[in-house]
């Protein structure tokens, strides 16, 4: 028997429960039917624990208890699934507060335990009994008054668990109606069993899982939120707090888990643009994933959407068979408008962003199309002339991925560039720029700084063009003015003969001049 639960114990106990997970996964599924029923809960468990092993993989193994835990609640945190996957991660993270910094006796596990279950209860808005979290507290409860010993803890902690799970079928009314037990607190109990068998040197694989009284799964409540959405998230605490109350009123089954600066988000809703959108004001989200919870049957055709910021830009994409998304300059499109284009565009979709700053809003709205059934590939297009070359090669009648390929190749071969005016001084690549300074940028750069918009613009495209270049795409603004595309033509007229050019009147703002070289 272990008298401490050293590293090396923690990650034989963490790998041995990610396998325990893995084998009882489909019986855990079938319990699952809160908060909906759809199935995933012990997959979701598995998943969580299996990137806290990876993660703990990864060590020496003369890695200290500090460095141990922070890695297993960090693995947790950024693998976790699911509503229950988050509430077990902080449940972690409570006892990697405690045992980073003790010596894992006894005592400092009773500790842990008690930490870990108020954490995880402090971390969903509003809890509900008969949960992966009653257990937890029953957990907690059985072990706050002891002195034991490492095996009389975590003992105590196992059966606790055990007896807490069968309790939850009467705590929660749908859990009654199907006959079963949570199916967050089944896989809770297999991690604190394990934890037992691992400190009494006692580990056996078959864990039992309490079996749903009937394999017919509850239909989903048309009351209920359509939309899992699930998303690492960048962001400072006061940022938090305020996406907590947002979140809340969106939806249930919120749980926000983490800390400095990097949180795990958790929701059910009715509009999961909503959920990310509201992510996307309190900091970065990323590793977005949402799952839709009833069905939606798209329309059998192939299309594109493109997002323009300029009128004549928008008629060029809808000439070319787009769907196009307006927005203004230097600003995104709301989520919710990328998404009904997605919608409008079919049933296989190819987004352009053509801006690096819409890519995020085009990634989410994706995101939220495929789970509806909608095969969709957001382009790394980070200009209008890269989405403009893309759509030009843009074939309905290809394989969709071929199409893709396709697409990308056009586009990852068009550099681009732009000519603007500075509106305010700030330190650039080229140097220092004051307000009414021309600046020349090329492939999101800025390579010079002028005087002149037509030198400058002359200048951009002279870096721009190589011995291979074959075509020049010229795109000119509300405050062009006549003359500025005229001057960059005629001057490859002379140094490049060789050189198409082709120009269009883009009616974008802020920038007289968009530049693309194929």
């Amino acid at each position: 028997m272990l008298k401490v639960l050293d590293p090396g114990a923690v990650r034989g106990w963490v790998r041995l429960s990610a396998d325990a997970l893995a084998r009882a996964r489909a019986e855990i599924d079938a319990l699952n039917v809160f908060p909906v029923p759809d199935g995933d809960t012990g997959t979701n468990l598995h998943l969580t624990m299996l990137a806290a092993a990876d993660a703990l993989a990864g060590l020496g193994a003369d890695a200290d208890a500090d460095l141990t835990w922070r890695t297993l609640a960090q693995g947790a945190l950024l693998g976790a699934r699911g509503n229950s996957g988050v509430i077990v991660s902080q449940a972690l993270r409570g006892m990697a507060e405690v045992l980073g910094q003790a010596e894992g006796r006894g005592d400092d596990v009773r500790d842990a335990l008690v930490r870990g279950a108020e954490m995880a209860r402090s971390a969903v808005v509003r809890p509900v009994e008969g949960t992966v979290l009653s257990v937890l507290a029953a957990v907690a409860d059985a072990v706050r008054e002891r002195d034991g010993d490492l095996p009389d803890v975590a003992g105590a902690a196992a059966r606790a668990a055990r007896q807490a799970l069968l309790r939850t079928t009467g705590q929660l009314d749908v859990l009654a109606r199907s006959g079963v037990v949570d199916a967050g607190g089944a896989g809770l109990t297999i991690i604190l069993e394990i934890l037992a068998e691992v400190v009494a040197d006692a580990y056996a694989e078959r864990h039992d899982v309490p079996a749903p009284a009937s394999d017919q799964r509850p239909a989903l409540d048309v009351g209920q939120p359509g939309y899992e959405v699930m998303y690492l998230l960048d962001a400072e605490q006061e940022a938090i707090d305020r996406l907590r109350a947002e979140l809340d009123g969106l939806g249930d089954s919120l749980v926000i888990v983490g800390g400095d600066g990097l949180w795990n988000v958790h929701v059910h809703v009715d509009d999961a643009g909503s959920a990310i959108e509201a992510g996307l004001g309190a900091g970065r989200p990323y590793r977005i994933k949402v799952t839709y919870l009833g069905g939606r049957t798209p329309t059998p055709s192939r299309g594109v959407v493109a997002v323009a910021a300029g009128d004549g830009l928008a008629g060029l994409f809808r000439e070319a068979g787009a769907v196009v998304v307006r927005r203004e300059p230097g600003a995104s499109p709301p989520l919710a408008a990328v998404l009904a284009a997605i919608r409008e565009a079919g049933a296989e979709v190819v987004v352009l962003p053509n801006d690096s700053g819409v890519r995020a809003v085009a990634v989410a709205a994706a995101e939220i199309a495929r789970e509806e059934g909608v095969t969709v590939s957001v382009l790394p297009t980070k200009a209008s002339v890269q989405g403009l070359a893309a759509l030009a090669v843009h074939d309905p009648l290809r394989r969709f991925d071929d199409d893709v390929v396709a697409m990308t190749d056009a586009a990852g071969h068009t550099r681009h560039g732009h000519v603007w005016v500075a509106n305010r001084e700030a330190m650039t690549s080229a140097g220092l720029c004051r307000p009414g300074d021309v600046l020349g940028v090329v492939d999101g750069d800025v390579s010079l700084i002028g005087t002149a918009v037509a030198e400058v613009a002359v200048e951009v495209v002279d870096r721009m063009v190589s011995a291979s270049s074959e075509l020049v795409t010229l795109v000119s603004g509300a405050d062009a003015g006549g003359s500025l595309a005229e001057v960059v033509q005629d001057h490859l007229g002379v140094v490049r003969p060789d050189i198409e050019v082709v120009h269009y009147e883009g009616g974008q703002g802020g920038y007289p001049l968009l530049i693309g070289v194929e």
